[in-house]
């Protein structure tokens, strides 16, 4: 060992005399982030019981004895919606040179902002989308390590000889302090010190050699690690999509983002089902669209309802542009939306027939729809469901394929449950397509079945043609009873031709010239 110090005075005369006489090294940490009692405790209540987590962090913690803390500090970063960092003076070595990475990584991706979205104070999507990333990042931790510090014990080393330097420093400091305090001079004691002082400075070098040897590794395959983290974090964003998908389609409350039973039953459900998995994708999004839809409501006048529009009819203008008007100041501004058409206003919605009736969804599940289509339309279906049910509408859906085969789910206000939605939308026909069926299911509805006020939604790819002598029926009692019916073609693979929804359809949409979400909008618009 070499020895830098050779008597007592050259140590006297050291950095070490300093930091001894400091007294004791304050405790490190392996957390990046601090967190709240608070948010520890939702943390444990989310976390209890996930064993499998458990063992994942327990097999890789004898790789990388921070990834605990690792595992912690990225729901922290997901949850928290202030993330305040400790100071790197006060965190481990082996947290500073891998988990600090780590975090930085997250932190800087590009699907960052996405996961924040979703998880911020939403303790299920933010512990789904940290599970999802600690996961990939255990099954790639060989790789990630090599990538820091050459060889996957890199972090070991470190955590020993970092160790060992503490010692090292605390049997000095020790030392020190004796000789500080004694009042003769005790040659054995000094050179103790001095051979201590040698060890400190000889770990306190090994511990620097092995740093830049990370660092310089790191920098090495800085793209190679950026690359698998990117990837990792990428997974962690589509799992927290996943989980904002399910809930938002199959909740009951789909603001209720929270680990609970009845929740964590669902994502388990959905998950193991393709069908109800691809609804998700669709039905989250649609009943988004209906909460906005909502909100964008407005009552004016006698009460009539009115929707939100940019443009210069000051006469009906809301009140909060008016206000402008008020004080100079604001007053430019006013006239300045007001050229260019961008004030606020209410704009009527147009009357469809009884607009607030009872709502009859006719939906083609023959062969041809199976997939993306049937899925889509079983996502505009329920939404439906959801708008009827939350001004207390009656609804029903028929299922329909082959002449003769179809089959009626029924939704009345207050007296279904989420297993009998969830039942509707794993039917699946199969089959033909005959339109007179549904039809005339529909009208056994609005003639004996109570929903004399409702309207209907057609879906279909439009391969069938209804006979012109049940059109002609149709016609009759869309006259007499003053219903609409409204169709949706599915044609957005093979635009076809609308002609055979053309007898009874009052307005038909084709996915084929509209994009999905536009159609879903204006029938969310036209029946709330």
């Amino acid at each position: 060992m070499k020895q830098t110090y050779r008597n007592i005075d050259d140590v006297l005369r050291s950095p070490w005399a300093d930091i001894s006489a400091q007294g004791e090294t304050p405790h490190k940490t392996d957390r990046i982030y601090r967190s709240t009692r608070l948010e520890d405790s939702i943390y444990n209540d989310v976390r209890k019981d996930d064993t499998d987590l458990d063992a994942l962090e327990n097999e890789a913690k004898a790789k990388l004895s921070t990834f605990p803390a690792l595992s912690r500090d990225v729901y922290q970063s997901f949850y928290s919606l202030m993330p305040k960092k400790n100071d790197e003076a006060a965190l481990s070595g082996v947290a500073q040179k891998f988990n600090s990475r780590i975090m930085d990584h997250i932190t800087a991706s590009e699907d960052y902002p996405t996961i924040k979205n979703i998880c911020e104070g939403r303790d299920l999507p933010a512990y789904e989308a940290a599970s999802e990333f600690i996961t990939k990042t255990a099954g790639e931790l060989d790789e990630l390590l090599a990538d820091f510090g050459g060889d996957n014990g890199a972090p070991s080393t470190l955590e020993k000889l970092q160790n060992a330097e503490q010692q090292a420093r605390d049997e000095l400091s020790a030392m020190l302090e004796r000789i500080r305090q004694s009042k003769e001079r005790n040659e054995a004691l000094e050179k103790q010190t001095v051979e201590a002082a040698n060890k400190a400075e000889s770990k306190h070098r090994q511990v620097e050699a092995v740093s830049k040897l990370i660092d310089a590794t790191a920098a090495k395959n800085k793209d190679k690690f950026s690359a698998l983290l990117s990837r990792t974090v990428k997974s962690a964003a589509e799992k927290a999509d996943e989980v904002k998908s399910i809930i938002g389609a199959w909740g009951n409350d789909p603001a209720n983002m929270e680990r609970s039973e009845v929740n964590t039953e669902l994502l388990k459900l959905v998950r193991s089902n393709p069908k109800l998995k691809a609804i998700s994708d669709y039905l989250g999004r649609f009943r988004e669209m209906f909460a906005k839809g909502k909100k964008n409501g407005y009552a004016y006048g006698r009460g009539e309802k009115y929707s939100i529009e940019l443009g210069n009819d000051i006469s009906r203008a809301i009140t909060s542009e008016l206000a402008m008007l008020a004080t100079p100041e604001t007053t430019p501004l006013f006239l300045r939306k007001y050229q260019q058409k961008q004030i606020k206003q209410y704009r009527r919605r147009e009357p469809i027939y009884k607009g607030m009736g009872d709502i009859i969804v006719c939906l083609d599940e023959s062969g041809s729809t199976e997939g993306d289509p049937e899925a889509w339309g079983k996502a505009v279906a329920l939404t439906l469901l959801d708008i009827a049910a939350d001004s207390s509408r009656k609804f029903a859906l028929i299922h329909f394929s082959s002449e003769g085969s179809f089959k009626t789910d029924l939704f009345l206000p207050g007296e279904y449950t989420a297993k009998e939605k969830i039942t509707a939308a794993e039917t699946f026909l199969n089959g033909g397509t005959d339109f007179e069926t549904p039809l005339r299911a529909a009208m056994e509805l609005i003639e004996n079945g109570g929903f004399e006020n409702a309207d209907i939604v057609f879906l279909t790819d439009g391969e069938c043609e209804l006979p012109q002598a049940y059109a002609k029926v149709i016609s009759e009692k869309k006259a007499e009873k003053g219903f609409t019916v409204t169709g949706i073609l599915l044609d957005a693979d093979s635009p076809g031709m609308d002609f055979s929804m053309k007898p009874f359809c009052q307005k038909i949409y084709r996915t084929s010239e509209l994009m999905g979400d536009e159609i879903v909008e204006d029938i969310v618009k036209t029946h709330i």
